[in-house]
C-alpha cells in the first residue's frame, strides 16, 4: 500500500499549475477539470452573455461549450491560452444557438431613434437621483448592461472580452478569428456608442458587467459535471 500511495497523484487545489490540471482531466479527473471550470468560468459566462443577451441561455451555451472542451481536451496544445480556446468554444456555441432561433440583434442607433417610452428612458435616464450611492451604482451598471445589450453582437463581444475581462487585443483576434485591427476598430466604435449618455459613469459601474456570483458559478460546475459523469468523461465523485 505504501508503494502504491507515492504514485498517487496530489491533491487538486487552487494553486494547481493549469498545465497540470488539462492534463488530468484530460484523463478523466472530474476534480481537475472542476478547477479549470472555476478559473474559466465568469469569462466564458460574459463571452456568451454578449451574444446571446439572456442569462439563462448563456449557461447553458457554456455548459455545453464545457462538455466540447473536455472531449477535445486531449488535442489541446498547451503551448497556447487554455483561456483563448474556451473562449471561442462557447464563442461558437452562442452563436450557433443564436442562428438556430433566428434572434435579430438591435443596433444601438436604431434603438436610440425608437419612440417606445421604456426604451428611450433605458437609454438616456440619468441614474443620480438614488439617495445612497451603492443605489446609484446598481442603477448605472443596470443602465450599461441595457446599453451593451443594444450593441450589435460584432461590438458587443469585442468590448466585453476587451474591456471587461481585459483580454489584449491580440487574444481577443484569437479567439475570435479576426484580425487585431479588427478587433481595435470594433472596440473603438463600441465604447463610442456606449459613452453616449453615460459618460464617466461607465468606466465607474465597468467592473460589476453581467455579475458572476458563486451561485452562478457553482451551478455550472454542477451541471457540468453531472453532464460529464452521464458521458462518460469522469467517473462519480
Amino acid at each position: 500500500m505504501h508503494a502504491r500511495s507515492q504514485h498517487r497523484p496530489a491533491a487538486i487545489s487552487a494553486h494547481t499549475p493549469e498545465h497540470e490540471l488539462i492534463a488530468r482531466a484530460a484523463t478523466g479527473d472530474g476534480a481537475a477539470f472542476e478547477q479549470l471550470m472555476r478559473r474559466h468560468n465568469r469569462l466564458l459566462f460574459r463571452t456568451a452573455r454578449s451574444i446571446l443577451k439572456n442569462d439563462a441561455e448563456a449557461e447553458d451555451a457554456v455548459q455545453e461549450a464545457y462538455l466540447r472542451a473536455w472531449r477535445a481536451l486531449g488535442d489541446f496544445r498547451t503551448e497556447s491560452r487554455l483561456s483563448t480556446w474556451l473562449v471561442r468554444i462557447v464563442a461558437n456555441e452562442a452563436l450557433g444557438r443564436l442562428r438556430r432561433t433566428g434572434a435579430s440583434v438591435i443596433p444601438l442607433e436604431a434603438a436610440m431613434l425608437a419612440d417606445d417610452p421604456e426604451t428611450q428612458a433605458a437609454l438616456t435616464d440619468a441614474p443620480d437621483r438614488a439617495p445612497e450611492q451603492a443605489a446609484l451604482r446598481t442603477q448605472i451598471r443596470a443602465l450599461l448592461e441595457a446599453r451593451i445589450d443594444l450593441l450589435p453582437e460584432v461590438y458587443r463581444t469585442v468590448f466585453m472580452l476587451r474591456a471587461v475581462e481585459e483580454m489584449s487585443v491580440e487574444e481577443v483576434a484569437l479567439a475570435l478569428d479576426i484580425p487585431p485591427a479588427t478587433v481595435r476598430t470594433r472596440f473603438f466604435r463600441a465604447r463610442s456608442l456606449l459613452r453616449e449618455g453615460l459618460a464617466g459613469a461607465m468606466d465607474a459601474a465597468i467592473t460589476e458587467v453581467h455579475a458572476f456570483d458563486g451561485a452562478r458559478c457553482d451551478r455550472i460546475v454542477v451541471k457540468v459535471l453531472a453532464a460529464a459523469v452521464a458521458q462518460g468523461l469522469c467517473d462519480p465523485k
